[in-house]
């Protein structure tokens, strides 16, 4: 029994342009809400839980249209293909309606610009503002016009660790953002029709994604045997991995970390994420033969006698009363690791850019290729201790960097706070690579599109809330309250996952030369 790495690498270019698509929205459209949009992190967050909302619903209901799909492509393929198309060509229409806000701001948005900083002053001087540390305060009783125009976005600092460096100037981000965002949504409330064409064509980006993650998702267990899925699961997370950390290279080229880029058009940025979306799906389309393949994994599973052949042709299974126990813990586990983690991913370009004065390309690539690393070796040590224990393991080491990086402020040694994402890395890897096998380990061949919108519709509910509810921490108590509140709830995973009883792989065992053969995979 061995796992066909080339075949689960080309079914991986789905996730691949997926994730590729994630790491690019995350990054970028909380900025754009709140740098030109002038959002608060609060109604940011709402805007940033539309996605998952619509994907509560919506990922369910085509991972089990998916199931019933007869389509001569295959059952995944036509909603992949159809998908990608419309998010692409939505994507850089978008970037044309953030070109027209910017369009709107021009009196406010050059960075560093002295008449652009005195018009801010005089719209700004009796506007009651907020710091990114949670601090109220009156623009014109803290400070001067004269002072505040000679704020520049950047500083020259010599320490005797690091040297001499250029690093993000405090009062600018203390005072000079919370101005200029306070412009912009003033001019959000004068022309209200640019945020709600944004909006508009973002539901139309997140509805076409929605269509088709679950079937992408589902298409790997469709093809690959029950006992190599979290093997097969560490080469798709690889491949999402290297989507990911793609963009972030792609955003450490376009800088759109850079303070100075805060306020930048994303024509070519979006042009090129799109551009790479669409060369991974011709890939796919060449590539991946979906019904082929499926139709010989059903004919091994019956063979190895993992399914017999009633559950394989009807695609028909009743959990235990036991299983159905293990299977509401582990999705309230899901629940409860998204609830932490998306806290980080989808506030941390904030975060970097007002609390750690960082580049957070960097450290999020640091992040990805930890966990690129890990995939594989996670794969490996899950055939061999299980896939529980191996999860479990991960959230301990989720929580110890979170509770960690909540310590952490712009005068911490970048090293350490690299170590710390680096080890976010490893630990994501480690339960990501082995939750979604152990939700379809329950299932039959039939129902898995059925079974992956379970495990999304979990994960999905916490994505829903988790960027409002920490979003709104943030506005109330600071930005630092982001690493406590992931910390709790990967913590509170931990409790709940000791209670799952099912969904490790129970592979046949193996003897004589066969056990050789797969010891040497």
């Amino acid at each position: 029994m061995k796992l066909n790495y080339k075949r689960t690498i080309l079914v991986g270019f789905a996730f691949f342009l997926i994730c590729a698509f994630w790491q690019a929205y995350d990054n970028t459209i909380p900025l754009i809400l709140t740098n030109k949009f002038g959002m608060s992190q609060t109604w940011s967050g709402v805007i940033m839980a539309l996605d998952n909302v619509l994907a509560l619903f919506l990922l369910p209901l085509f991972g089990h249209i998916s199931d019933k799909c007869t389509h001569p492509k295959g059952r995944r393929t036509p909603f992949i293909v159809v998908g990608t198309l419309l998010a692409a060509v939505a994507l850089i229409a978008l970037s044309f309606v953030d070109n027209a806000q910017l369009k709107h701001l021009d009196k406010v948005s050059a960075i560093d610009d002295p008449a652009a900083l005195a018009e801010i002053y005089q719209e700004q001087k009796d506007a009651t503002l907020l710091t990114p540390g949670g601090e109220s305060f009156i623009l014109g009783q803290k400070i001067t016009q004269e002072e505040f125009t000679a704020i520049r976005s950047q500083i020259s600092t010599r320490s005797e660790s690091e040297g001499d460096k250029t690093v993000t100037n405090p009062d600018y981000t203390n005072y000079v953002v919370p101005a200029r965002q306070a412009c912009a949504h003033a001019v959000t409330r004068t022309h209200p029709g640019t945020v709600v064409l944004f909006v508009v064509l973002l539901l139309i980006i997140l509805i076409s994604m929605a269509t088709f993650r679950s079937p992408a998702v589902a298409l790997m267990p469709d093809v690959t045997l029950k006992p190599l899925r979290s093997k097969a699961n560490a080469v798709i997370n690889l491949m999402g991995s290297a989507g990911g950390i793609l963009v972030l290279a792609l955003g450490m080229v376009f800088a759109t970390s850079s303070v100075e880029n805060s306020l930048m058009s994303y024509t070519g940025y979006f042009g090129v994420i799109a551009a790479l979306m669409l060369a991974a799906l011709v890939v796919f389309m060449l590539t991946v033969r979906e019904p082929e393949w499926a139709a010989e994994m059903q004919q091994q599973s019956v063979e190895l006698g993992l399914e017999d052949k009633e559950e394989a042709a009807t695609g028909e299974r009743k959990l235990s009363v036991d299983e159905v126990k293990s299977l509401i813990f582990l999705l309230l586990s899901i629940v409860l690791w998204f609830f932490g983690y998306n806290a980080v991913t989808s506030k941390y370009s904030v975060y970097a850019s007002n609390i750690l004065h960082k580049d957070y390309n960097l450290t999020l690539i640091i992040a990805q290729a930890a966990a690129i690393i890990s995939y594989l070796p996670v794969g490996f040590i899950a055939s061999r201790v299980g896939r529980k224990k191996t999860i479990l393991a991960g959230v301990v080491m989720l929580t110890a960097a979170f509770t960690t990086a909540a310590f952490m402020s712009a005068e911490s040694p970048t090293m350490l706070m690299n170590a710390m994402f680096a080890l976010a890395g490893v630990a994501w890897a480690t339960i990501n690579v082995n939750s979604f096998p152990m939700v379809v380990e329950m299932c039959s061949g039939g129902n898995v599109g059925k079974y992956t919108g379970f495990y999304y519709t979990a994960s999905m509910a916490a994505q829903v809330a988790t960027p409002m509810l920490s979003g709104l921490l943030m506005d109330r108590m600071g930005m630092h309250v982001l690493f406590p509140y992931a910390a709790v709830f990967t913590a509170l995973a931990f409790v709940t996952m000791l209670f799952v009883r099912h969904g490790d792989s129970k592979p046949e065992a193996k003897l004589g030369l066969e056990a050789l053969d797969e010891m040497e995979d």
